[in-house]
């Protein structure tokens, strides 16, 4: 009997660069899990290490931005990438290498969570950084997908209404990018899990049913990740949007609670029933 041979086959790629999450709820490990689940092999670099578990961050040290270009250099000049995701990129220094390092890929399929400014309304980081985040990365991204906070920040606007998730989309898209998708999960009125696409022509209002769980940890991630694997796999913008916030309407169905505070959503969901 002849050995067993190994089945070789070609999976498409995607690489996140972002932030380590050590309660493995969003970041790094939430987008790997996400790539995963989408059957695409996932790549990364990791830009910082936070300490934090479901109460909340303890710690976050930066990387140095030269290990942060290394290892995307790493992942490009061998595997490649068919699209990339950026997280959590902590400081100017570290935006402006990252933005650096994706002109010099040319990488198209680029989707930008700006991470700055958590749910809860908490700024996550500096001026200056947004600054980079506004003049460096966000005219190299295909979409753009702030919540209500950081397109606050990004439009100069307030955000109460639908009208004033349509203004702001319009006034980020004019900062460079292609598409915008401004996340409605953090308001607490009937504009809750309601997000608002515009990409300088079509205007569509996406909506999912809400899911009562207090276990969120890491949507925003999820979804981003979930984008950038449907284009990895071929699809288009919008589908990609589309079936990403699919994605994220199971995972909240199945979200874990697990620690003391607010546990994750499910990744891995179609698993959990398995006996």
């Amino acid at each position: 009997m002849s050995p067993l041979q190994p089945s070789l086959r070609s999976v498409p790629i995607a690489l996140t660069i972002a932030g380590s999450d050590s309660g493995g709820g969003a970041g790094i490990q939430a987008d790997l899990r996400t790539f995963a689940f989408h059957r695409v092999h996932g790549t990364s670099a990791l830009t910082c290490v936070t300490a934090q578990n479901t109460l909340g961050v303890d710690r976050v040290d930066a990387l140095p931005p030269e290990a942060v270009v290394a290892q995307i250099a790493a992942v490009m000049t061998d595997i490649g990438a068919q699209a990339v995701k950026t997280g959590m990129l902590l400081n100017a220094e570290i935006i402006e290498a990252v933005a650096h390092a994706l002109q010099h890929y040319a990488l198209s399929q680029v989707v930008v969570d700006p991470v700055m400014v958590s749910r809860a309304g908490v700024q996550l980081i500096d001026n200056s950084a947004i600054t980079a985040l506004k003049n460096q990365l966000i005219p190299l991204a295909e979409i753009l997908t702030p919540n209500r906070y950081e397109a606050q920040i990004l439009s100069g606007l307030e955000i109460h209404t639908l009208a004033d998730m349509a203004d702001a989309a319009r006034r980020i898209l004019d900062l460079g990018c292609r598409a915008v998708l401004i996340k409605g999960g953090g308001f607490k009125t009937d504009l809750k899990g309601v997000d608002l696409w515009w990409d300088g022509v079509d205007e569509t209002i996406l909506k999912t049913e809400c899911v009562d769980t207090p276990h969120t940890h890491g949507t925003g991630c999820t979804l981003s990740a979930a984008i950038v694997a449907n284009l990895a796999l071929g699809q288009s913008l919008k589908t990609a949007v589309e079936k990403a916030k699919q994605y994220v309407t199971q995972a909240l169905h199945h979200s874990l609670a697990i620690g003391k505070g607010q546990g994750p959503v499910g990744h891995f969901f179609p698993l959990l029933s398995l006996e």
